[in-house]
């Protein structure tokens, strides 16, 4: 069965989480990573790893000295994630409210880069605000969270939290086309 059956089957079953019924075209994976130094970065986190569409991407890039650590609470996708077996790739089972903690577990108290899938508009408001602060507080300074939405009702809340440092693009050849929101932690 294809990755994408099995994308779309899970987000069936589990619609009111996932926010989304087909995994991340190839585009959106390139176009989100397109601004990342991967030579210089030591963490990366994604949050919402799904299937890997663009958790294959990152670790393609990767520098021998970095991290990717994925959280993803999903049983299956979590499951899916385990299969890349990839010597610089953790993946928690963990949600994305747990940042700080999770990664203190591991050692990291910064991290360099943070990607996220998760779909914040369908989040509780104090769960997507706990993780946008959270991300914030662990990102270095001049580090950057990457966030896609199919949407522009997000950009206020990220504002809130990244002040006047968001830029934003658009990927069409997605499906739904999706915004992406470049938010970079400057103190």
């Amino acid at each position: 069965m294809s990755s994408r059956i099995k994308f779309f089957q899970e987000a069936i079953k589990n619609i009111k989480t996932l926010g989304t019924v087909t995994p991340s075209s190839r585009f959106l994976s390139k176009r989100m990573l397109k601004e990342i130094d991967f030579a210089k970065a030591e963490v990366i986190v994604e949050l919402g790893g799904g299937n890997g569409a663009i958790t294959k991407y990152i670790l393609k890039n990767l520098s021998p000295k970095s991290t990717l650590v994925c959280f993803e609470i999903n049983d299956n996708f979590y499951n899916q994630l385990q299969t890349l077996e990839h010597p610089q790739l953790i993946v928690l089972k963990a949600s994305a409210a747990n940042i700080i903690l999770e990664l203190q577990k591991l050692n990291f108290t910064k991290v360099d880069y943070i990607i996220s899938s998760l779909p914040l508009t369908i989040i509780p408001d104090e769960v997507s605000d706990e993780i946008l602060k959270k991300s914030f507080k662990i990102l270095i300074n001049n580090g950057t969270f990457i966030q896609y939405q199919y949407s522009l009702t997000y950009f206020k809340k990220l504002k809130n939290v990244f002040k006047e440092s968001i830029s934003l693009d658009f990927e069409p050849l997605n499906i739904p086309p999706a915004f992406i929101y470049r938010c970079k932690k400057v103190e």
